[in-house]
């Protein structure tokens, strides 16, 4: 997810039509899991072994926690706690026991958010007890840590959606290395560069651009990058957002701002793309556990452009179950 020019771009979308502003998806085949608070606008979601889902906050802040089998969400993270300002990408890694957030300054674009922390950090909280562990800044000015990936030896990959850069946190740093920034990644002049970030089972990154909506490879040969592939997807895509590898070679789930959330599964320098359902109120993530997708639906317009109006309350995360 992003937020560089979001007012722009969820004022596009909205003049466009291709953002639901009405209300989340509601059907029965579907669940909704409220999320508390007028200001949730969730972000990010990830799902721990145990099936416990982490949900992020745009506008409020800190996280939230939805137990197996629970009908609405918990404050689990403080807003500000730890130092944390607005929360974008999570991810939980079951190795350490922890989850990791990403966590900005958004102040910029008119979204305060908790604490008067400056920069862009990743953090770590523990999955047991919810204390944070340790925080890492990102190295530049006005990096927007987005989303992040965790390769087999522990090093964790973040994307920074303010410039054309993947990050690299090696096991027990203290501060990230520039593992590779490069103009192949196509950063707009205007809008959001780099955002999903997972790693496939041939051991290389893949990457989606949410302005411009496109889709990476990039070669990891001994730990370091390789070539940059730009992969042709099998149709259009609107405002790719958020990654996660599912079982398959080389298949991952991700969200379109636009209303959908998709099957990618990469075959070559191809993605073939399948849309699992459409029709959200701004989809910004998805997580699959024991066989159903859990979708944030962000309703971002609503918070960027005053023309939305208020957004649908509660926030809320669907439930959809896989098909079989």
């Amino acid at each position: 997810m992003t937020i560089q020019m979001r007012l722009a771009q969820a004022a596009a979308l909205t003049l466009a039509g291709v953002i639901s502003i009405a209300s989340p998806v509601s059907a029965n085949d579907m669940n909704a899991i409220a999320v508390a608070g007028d200001r949730a606008y969730p972000e990010s979601i990830a799902a721990a072994s145990d099936g416990t889902l982490y949900v992020s906050s745009l506008a409020s802040g800190g996280i939230f926690r939805i137990k197996p089998g629970a009908s609405t969400s918990e404050e689990w993270i403080k807003p500000g706690a730890f130092d944390t300002r607005s929360t974008f990408g999570v991810l939980v890694n079951d190795k350490t026991g922890e989850l990791l957030v990403c966590s900005n300054d958004a102040s910029g674009i008119g979204v305060p958010g908790p604490s008067e922390v400056k920069g862009s950090h990743l953090k770590a909280f523990d999955l047991a007890s919810g204390e944070g562990k340790w925080s890492v800044k990102l190295p530049k000015d006005g990096s927007i840590c987005n989303d992040a990936a965790i390769a087999n030896d522990g090093s964790i990959y973040v994307t920074n959606t303010s410039s054309p850069q993947i990050l690299k946190l090696k096991p027990g740093a203290k501060e990230f290395e520039v593992w590779l920034e490069s103009e192949e990644f196509n950063q707009p002049k205007e809008g959001a560069g780099l955002d999903g970030i997972a790693i496939g089972t041939d051991g290389n990154l893949y990457l989606n651009t949410y302005t411009n909506a496109e889709l990476y490879r990039v070669e990891v040969k001994d730990g370091s990058p390789g070539k940059i592939t730009k992969l042709k997807p099998s149709r259009a895509l609107q405002f790719a957002d958020g990654l996660r590898p599912v079982d398959g070679e080389n298949t991952f789930i991700m969200a379109e701002g636009s209303g959908s959330i998709d099957r990618v599964t990469i075959k070559g320098d191809t993605a073939e793309i399948e849309t699992i359902k459409d029709g959200f109120s701004g989809p910004t993530s998805v997580a699959l556990v024991n066989g159903a997708y859990y979708v944030t639906e962000g309703q971002l317009p609503h918070l960027f452009d005053p023309k939305a109006g208020p957004p649908k309350l509660p926030f809320q995360v669907t439930k959809v179950p896989a098909k079989n």
